[in-house]
């Protein structure tokens, strides 16, 4: 007889291996917990195995896995509490658990995946309850960039029924949007065909919200020209400031003038769960469809997006094919149509483990933290001499400039630009109205008020320097 292969991974010894992967687990989360004293750097060893060729043969598992981490370690990491650069998640441990389990079993919901699909329909209606949205169907997809263009051409497809086959075929159509609306909204108009210029930016008011004015005299304009509006798509919470449109008011011109009303609320939206600032968001469970993406404030790891829609059948007349290799026998329809993706992970378990594990009640009062965070340092700008506001804070970002001499646009830059250096905070720059402003937002459950009052330190103690 033929003697049998070994196992090709029987040189991994597992239990040792995961002995280790859960030494550096706790060690990385132990570093979530307090801010360091300044970020890790690559040693001049790591940076050497970094760019050696591909190795033919197999390595040591216990080393590579080791230097994965240093390499990590080294990496600008959103789970850290003074990361306050970008919109970040928490690194939250159900997240990891979920991620390890959804890595290892590797089931893919493009087709019929047995009990996932009942989590992820779980998981949808968990998130609809907990921002307030009257969920018919959805999707989890990898983004909001993801999570907009379903959206998009979904309602492209009720506006104009029949293009996914035909194309846009000339008929003039557009999309509408504040003017610090995501660049997603723009990618995804270029993406279903219709093109950049039929994106109209619609300015916003001294609170940074869309001009409801200006948004029904430019529905009026292009439905007096022939063009068809495709969508209105609000934001709850813009990247740059927060900025909540006022979505009541959008939702009623929608309903006016039957147009697909869409709401990135890729960052905001878990805010909507907040009683303090709960009211910004009525009209939220007017919309035709919602994006909220997971891996911001709610915690959870890239990716996991969800996109909701308040009417049954959109998506599948988007995107519902049949083809040989994917069969409908037995089944109305797969997974995969409704949604853009073919191989799709179980994206939901992350945060269906963390709405298991802590609960929405707890994961409400984070997001209430946060806020009373942005509004901690807004005060402290407000009452400090040398730093003023650039925008009123809507949610949990903060835009202000430090007052120093000559040109305050060179000298922001410089204090970002010296503060990412110090390492101890991370921040970015931002352009508000064209004036270089440094940006802080709030989506970290880790981050405490004395977090928050370090980076306010270290922030003017910089400053002075300068």
């Amino acid at each position: 007889m033929e003697k049998l292969q070994t196992h090709p991974l029987d040189f991994i010894d597992r239990e040792q291996v995961l002995e280790l992967l859960s030494e550096q687990l706790v060690a990385a989360w132990n570093s979530f917990d307090r801010p360091r004293p300044q970020e890790t750097k690559l040693t001049p060893a790591l940076r050497e195995r970094l760019s050696v060729a591909l190795p033919e043969a197999p390595g040591n598992p216990q080393e590579s896995l080791a230097d994965a981490a240093q390499v990590l370690d080294a990496s600008v990491s959103p789970s850290r509490p003074l990361y306050a650069a970008y919109i970040g998640s928490t690194g939250l441990e159900a997240g990891v658990l979920a991620g390890a389990l959804c890595n290892a079993y590797d089931v893919n919901l493009a087709s019929s995946a047995g009990a996932a699909e009942l989590l992820e329909e779980q998981a949808l209606r968990w998130m609809a309850e907990f921002v307030g949205f009257p969920l018919l169907d959805g999707t989890f997809t990898s983004g909001g960039m993801t999570s907009n263009l379903t959206a998009l051409t979904a309602a492209r497809e009720a506006a104009l029924p029949g293009t996914r086959a035909t194309g846009v075929s000339g008929r003039p159509a557009a999309v509408y949007c504040s003017a610090e609306a995501h660049h997603s909204v723009v990618r995804a108009v270029e993406v279903i065909g219709l093109g950049a210029a039929a994106v109209r930016r619609i300015p916003i008011d001294d609170h940074r919200r869309m001009r409801v004015d200006a948004l029904v005299d430019a529905l009026t304009q292009d439905r007096r020209d022939g063009v068809t509006p495709v969508a209105v798509v609000a934001t709850a919470g813009t990247t740059l400031t927060g900025a909540v449109d006022p979505l009541a008011q959008i939702a009623d011109v929608c309903a006016e003038r039957d147009v697909w009303m869409h709401v990135d609320a890729a960052y905001g939206g878990p805010a909507a769960s907040v009683p303090t600032v709960a009211a910004l968001f009525n009209g939220l469970e007017r919309a035709d469809s919602v994006t909220v993406d997971a891996h911001k404030w709610m915690g959870v790891q890239k990716s996991c997006s969800v996109v909701m829609l308040s009417r049954r059948g959109a998506l599948e007349s988007a995107f519902a094919h049949d083809e040989g290799y994917m069969p409908h026998a037995g089944i109305a329809t797969n997974g995969v149509d409704g949604t853009l993706e073919y191989s799709r992970p179980v994206r939901s378990l992350k945060l269906w483990m963390a709405f298991r594990i802590y609960g929405a009640a707890t994961l409400r009062s984070w997001i209430a933290r946060t806020l009373e965070h942005a509004e901690t340092v807004a005060d402290a700008v407000r009452a400090h001499p040398r730093f003023e506001l650039t925008a009123e804070p809507s949610l949990s970002v903060v835009c202000f400039r430090h007052l120093g001499e000559g040109d305050l646009d060179e000298h922001n830059m410089r204090l970002a630009h010296a503060v990412g250096e110090d390492g101890r905070v991370y921040l970015a720059p931002a352009l508000v109205d064209g004036r270089t402003c440094l940006r802080a937002c709030f989506t970290n459950f880790r981050t405490t008020a004395d977090d928050v009052r370090e980076l306010l330190q270290v922030i003017e103690e910089i400053a002075e320097t300068l």
